[in-house]
């Protein structure tokens, strides 16, 4: 039987087994994820490093998931050698898979902080000018938080689409739900409006935030004489072009 300690508690192991398998089984926590008990382990996450202690030898860090049980070893899991070694390696795990809310949850229960994960903007306003430019209810501007811009609502969004249509890493985004159409910016939800139907072919196509917001601009501009109908793009089109080829056959 191997006799060893673990974070200031004796324990027991046995020959061939490693230190992260040892101190699973004496109940002693160290983060992995790379490991699996029915697989050779490869060490390739970097997570599991502990703070090793044996007789003649000085400290050093090395990988629980690789290292071998041996008698009179002292092995450290919360040192703060160990806890730099750990914060760099979710660091660069974090490098590779930025959005993995896995590692970030690993890394919380750890209390390792890691920074926020990128948003996909590059904050070239394209959205913002459109909303006020051309659309009209100007729903976006530009805010500081925490030392950095972000794009945030700022309320007045019609659901028209047209900055997740404009932007160009899709850090906004729209989704249509069931007759919801949803609008977000990073994870952030900016807005949720029901969609009205196609009166020609019945698909949902706009919200009526939107579509009032366009008779509002049509009736600012011109004479408000003609019916209204809730047209998509598609059947507006069909239907104008059958009243132009009826009118050219008169």
């Amino acid at each position: 039987m191997i006799r060893l300690t673990i974070d200031g508690r004796e324990c027991e192991s046995v020959e061939d087994r490693t230190i992260l398998e040892t101190a699973r089984a004496n109940g002693i926590r160290i983060p992995t994820l790379c490991y699996h008990p029915a697989l050779k382990p490869s060490g390739a996450c970097k997570l599991c490093a502990v703070e090793v202690e044996e007789p003649e030898r000085r400290k050093r860090v090395m990988l629980s998931c690789l290292l071998k049980a041996k008698d009179g070893m002292v092995i450290r899991t919360q040192s703060e050698t160990v806890k730099e070694a750990r914060a760099v390696a979710f660091q660069k795990l974090l490098q590779m898979a930025p959005y993995a809310e896995s590692i970030r949850s690993l890394a919380k229960a750890y209390d390792v902080s890691v920074e926020a994960p990128p948003d996909g903007c590059i904050r070239c306003r394209l959205c913002i000018h459109v909303c006020e430019e051309v659309v009209g209810p100007g729903a976006l501007k530009m805010e500081k938080r925490d030392g950095t811009n972000y794009v945030v609502p700022v309320g007045g969004c019609i659901g028209c689409g047209t900055c997740a249509n404009l932007c160009p890493t899709h850090a906004i985004r729209t989704e249509d739900v069931e007759n919801v159409r949803i609008i977000s910016i990073r994870d952030e939800v900016i807005g949720r409006h029901p969609l009205e139907r196609c009166e020609g072919c019945g698909m949902l196509f706009a919200t009526p935030s939107f579509l009032k917001h366009i008779e509002n601009r049509t009736v600012a501009r011109h004479p408000d004489v003609k019916t209204h109908h809730k047209y998509c793009s598609t059947c507006a089109k069909l239907f104008s072009d059958r009243v132009r080829s009826f009118v050219t056959r008169m």
